[in-house]
């Protein structure tokens, strides 16, 4: 056989195996891991993200008595592990914050940890919840750098965009009840709006060839595939998931879900 034909044929072994790999394990009793991906605005928004507004009052009693209404339809999807935003490595914090809730001794902060996380598993019957957030990626901040100095007019196009969903956002959260702002951030265009943010911005430094949007971008969705990895890792076979995260997050993780053929999306919007 010549060289190249030799090449040729592992090639084709080597993609029949990871074909046979990518179409996961051998079918057993054990149905796929089921996930519930969640996706909001931060309850007690801290100003950290670019488009500032002021969310809901979900402290008020209106808003309180439809977390605690959807809490308990969530819950009735029988989850066996919550995961919520916040790093693993903090998971004895939290979890000891969880124990005291469970006991009567903490009471509810406005952050959408405790709002929605701690009252799902407290009514599902869960012994602890669990981090998944991976904030050790390399930081954007080359980006923020380069656009005033170098690309003055894409900095203005990007201001003019942030100014105008500020302004959005502070209405909609003026006008709309919590339960459509939830629907509405979970909405296949409020997932295109998170991912096109970065994708107006890829081409940026690349006529250069200095890709600073580029890479601004691949390491948003770094973080975001690390975080992925961690909700693989807790959604084994069998298990159902409920994930909590910002819609930033979700509108990524989401993708991801949908090309796992080992685990199965469970759609949040008929619960809200």
């Amino acid at each position: 056989m010549k060289p190249f034909a030799f090449r040729s044929a592992a090639l084709c072994c080597c993609l029949l195996a990871f074909s046979a790999f990518a179409a996961g394990p051998p079918a057993t009793d054990t149905p796929p891991a089921r996930v519930m991906l969640i996706g909001l605005f931060h309850f007690d928004n801290p100003g950290l993200d670019a488009v500032k507004f002021t969310p809901i009052d979900v402290m008020q009693p209106k808003q309180q008595a439809y977390l605690q209404q959807l809490s308990a339809r969530i819950a009735a999807f029988k989850p066996t592990r919550v995961l919520l935003e916040f790093p693993p490595k903090n998971d004895a914090l939290y979890n000891q914050r969880y124990r005291d809730y469970l006991a009567g001794n903490f009471q509810l902060q406005a952050n959408e940890i405790y709002q929605l996380g701690f009252r799902i598993a407290s009514i599902a019957g869960l012994k602890q919840v669990h981090g998944f957030d991976e904030r050790d990626s390399p930081s954007d901040g080359a980006l923020w750098e380069y656009l005033p100095k170098e690309e003055p007019a894409t900095m203005k196009r990007l201001e003019t965009l942030i100014a105008e969903l500020s302004a959005r956002f502070e209405r909609e959260h003026r006008a709309l009840s919590l339960r459509e702002l939830l629907v509405k951030a979970n909405s296949a265009e409020d997932d295109k709006l998170n991912k096109g943010f970065y994708i107006m911005l890829n081409a940026v430094g690349a006529e250069r060839g200095r890709f600073v949007g580029a890479d601004a971008s691949a390491q948003w969705w770094q973080r975001n595939f690390r975080m992925y990895a961690n909700v693989q890792r807790h959604a084994a076979a069998g298990e159902r998931v409920v994930v909590i995260a910002g819609s930033g997050h979700t509108a990524i993780l989401r993708d991801l879900l949908r090309l796992d053929n080992q685990r199965v999306e469970e759609d949040a919007q008929r619960y809200f």
